[in-house]
């Protein structure tokens, strides 16, 4: 008698849980820092350092779900950095370079060479300018993706400003860096189903929020902050708990 065919095989099944995706955003010095937004480049090292003697390597966000759609992908990690602040190209993608690492760079079209002007508390910090953007896209394993115009609460724009954050800074990005700009990024990690399906309809190939709840799938991936306070043991529990509580995510 013939066996049939398993139409899903382990290793499909394995491919449906959620990607690890970490979230960082600037790369400097720590000391000021409200909003536990920075990474000393020390400690990022030393985090980098952890994922590579894992076996473990991080890569953009489209490397990553590419690998994925291939049935691989079980080695990789999604490095991604918010908001495009201008000490990545300075301290952040050497240290990635050295540990032969990649990532996604989500920047902001609307605030080149500005500032975080979003957050009250401060510091204020350097946005990357058109120049450092096409430096880190023509960088080996940098995909630039978009974070908006101008970083927004999406869930509380109308119509039009969803659309000119979310499809105009599409436009922008791809004629700035002359690539094709798969991955959105939502503004303080905030989404309903409104704006995931505005990142659909844009054209996006993804989107990265934080914690998406009942809307996890290929627009709404959840991501783990990432902080100067983050060992290597802190690490690994966190990477853990991703596995054990993160739901599946079909389509990834």
């Amino acid at each position: 008698m013939p066996v049939s065919a398993d139409p899903a095989p382990a290793t499909r099944r394995l491919d449906t849980t959620a990607p690890w995706v970490a979230m960082y955003h600037s790369v400097g010095d720590p000391s000021d820092d409200p909003y536990r937004i920075t990474v000393s480049p020390d400690r990022l090292h030393q985090q980098l350092t952890w994922l590579r003697r894992r076996g473990l390597r991080g890569v953009s966000m489209s490397d990553l779900l590419a690998a994925r759609a291939r049935g691989k992908g079980r080695d990789l990690v999604g490095l991604t950095f918010d908001d495009g602040y201008a000490d990545f190209v300075d301290n952040a993608l050497p240290l990635l370079q050295r540990h032969d690492c990649g990532a996604t760079l989500f920047v902001l079209p609307g605030r080149l060479s500005g500032d975080n002007a979003w957050d009250p508390l401060g510091p204020r910090k350097p946005l990357l300018s058109k120049q450092g953007i096409r430096l880190a896209a023509a960088s080996v394993g940098i995909e630039i993706g978009s974070h908006g115009l101008t970083h927004v609460d999406l869930t509380q724009a109308d119509e039009a400003v969803v659309y000119a954050e979310v499809a105009e800074s599409r436009a922008v990005l791809a004629e700035l860096t002359g690539t094709r700009i798969d991955g959105f990024c939502y503004p303080y990690g905030t989404i309903d189903q409104r704006v995931v399906d505005a990142v659909r309809n844009a054209g996006y190939t993804y989107g990265c929020a934080i914690d998406p709840g009942p809307l996890t799938g290929p627009h709404a991936l959840p991501r783990v902050h990432i902080g100067e306070n983050d060992t290597a043991v802190r690490l690994l529990l966190k990477l853990k708990l991703h596995r054990l509580r993160r739901r599946p995510v079909e389509g990834v």
